[in-house]
């Protein structure tokens, strides 16, 4: 399995919690590292340096240092609300509890290393058919909190292309305890700016329209899919007679913009298509940027 993919509960994925854009790299860092094909305690250590949070947002190694120990600090602070068990149906539960049980700072490596709290656990490891994925690269630029936790948001309803929410519902969601009251202030510094850097960095494009119930809004409806994938530099062709060929990759199937022949060509040993999709566009994005 890639490591850089993400896997989250779904309950995870629409629990209430605020957490800086540093301290959610800092966790979706730790959690590529858990391995779906080993049991996950409570006592593994996951460690994050600077130097990978550089490389991994594209920024200088002297402002991800100053930055890691700060968020690695508030990160033990930081509790998450979650509205339903792991896999659950009922959504009868709420649970409050922290986001980690320790956080150690290793100053002279230029690293952070976290153990997940003991109620997390089941949130990243008891993994059925109720969870999301998606690659680390897919938010490692993103600047907003706001846009990683948004994008997660659309993964989970990846296939249908469209999600309503409530505002009320996303306030929570998003732990804004009052900020941004006004629903213009809402969309102008929350909103927008969050799909704006996902339509900036992200393989998805977005775009979305408000909804009223009587005179007031009171739902957002996003709207989605998947980019197009980006065209190779053509060839000058050569003006021949006779009937024009067929592209094979717009005559065949494919995922996520990824010829299914090419797919089915790279992908490894037990891993579904979907995995290796996701697996050779990261690739191929790290190769653009090399």
């Amino acid at each position: 399995m890639d490591p850089s993919l993400i896997y989250k509960s779904n309950a995870l994925i629409e629990a209430s919690y605020r957490l800086s854009v540093y301290e959610q790299r800092i966790v979706l860092a730790c959690i590529t590292q858990v391995r779906r094909d080993q049991p996950l305690t409570d006592q593994q250590l996951y460690e994050v340096s600077a130097q990978q949070i550089a490389d991994m947002t594209g920024t200088q190694l002297g402002t991800a240092y100053q930055n890691l120990k700060a968020a690695s600090e508030r990160l033990f602070e930081r509790r998450v609300t979650l509205h339903e068990a792991p896999n659950s149906k009922s959504g009868g539960k709420v649970r409050l509890t922290r986001w980690v049980q320790t956080v150690e700072y290793r100053e002279a490596e230029g690293m952070v290393a976290l153990r997940f709290g003991t109620d997390m656990i089941p949130y990243l490891s008891q993994l059925t058919e109720q969870f999301t994925r998606y690659a680390l690269a897919d938010v490692a630029r993103m600047d907003s909190a706001y846009a990683i936790r948004l994008y997660e948001l659309l993964c989970q309803w990846r296939d249908a292309g469209q999600r309503e929410v409530s505002i009320e519902w996303l306030r929570e969601a998003f732990q804004l305890e009052g900020k941004y009251p006004a629903i213009k202030d809402f969309k102008r510094w929350v909103v927008q700016p969050a799909v704006d850097q996902i339509n900036e960095h992200s393989p998805l494009w977005v775009k979305w329209e408000q909804r009223k119930t009587g005179r007031r809004v009171s739902h957002l409806v996003f709207s989605f899919g998947e980019k197009a994938p980006e065209k190779p530099q053509k060839q000058r062709k050569n003006k021949t007679k006779g009937k024009a060929g067929s592209d094979p990759q717009t005559s065949s199937g494919a995922l996520y913009g990824i010829p299914t022949s090419t797919i089915k060509a790279q992908a490894q040993p037990g891993e579904s298509y979907e995995d290796a999709a996701l697996r050779i566009l990261e690739n191929r994005r790290s190769a653009s940027k090399s």
